[in-house]
């Protein structure tokens, strides 16, 4: 399974992030497993500890299964002081979970980053690769019920 993915780049290291990103964006449950690590490990000739480093320094990544949609909202100052704690509120009441559950039905995961890079229109959360920006609950509301339409 790996092997195809491997096959797209030299064993260098410096393609790690991009094997990895390529691996768990190919999961359903959008992780890297313990054994993608170690297939990872000996086809680029560094050792799974520090794939283990890579993989919980950058928030992006995985070790452990999520939801088919991961949900990250902004915490950063701006989208703080532009009322991302109702938006997290309203987040935790439509989908019953806390900050780093993947609901029952395995359609999303609530996560939290420090920045998403669009602070001008705060608050901001990304599902996936979208941005969603200017948020307020009722617009949480209708992103979420849309979603859950598509799944």
């Amino acid at each position: 399974m790996y092997e195809k993915i491997l096959k797209k780049y030299p064993p260098d290291q410096e393609n790690l992030i991009y094997i990895l990103h390529e691996i768990q964006d190919s999961n359903p449950q959008n992780f890297v497993p313990e054994e993608a690590i170690t297939v990872v490990s000996e086809y680029l000739k560094i050792s799974a500890a520090h794939i283990h480093g890579v993989l919980t320094f950058y928030s992006m990544f995985s070790t452990a299964p999520r939801g088919r949609n991961v949900i990250r909202l902004c915490e950063s100052p701006p989208c703080f002081l532009k009322g991302s704690e109702k938006i997290l509120r309203k987040l935790r009441d439509l989908l019953q979970v806390k900050i780093g559950e993947t609901t029952k039905d395995g359609i999303f995961t609530l996560e939290l980053c420090a920045c998403l890079g669009v602070c001008g229109n705060a608050p901001v959360m990304m599902i996936n690769e979208d941005i969603y920006a200017d948020l307020t609950e009722e617009k949480v509301e209708k992103i979420i019920a849309e979603i859950k339409g598509r799944a």
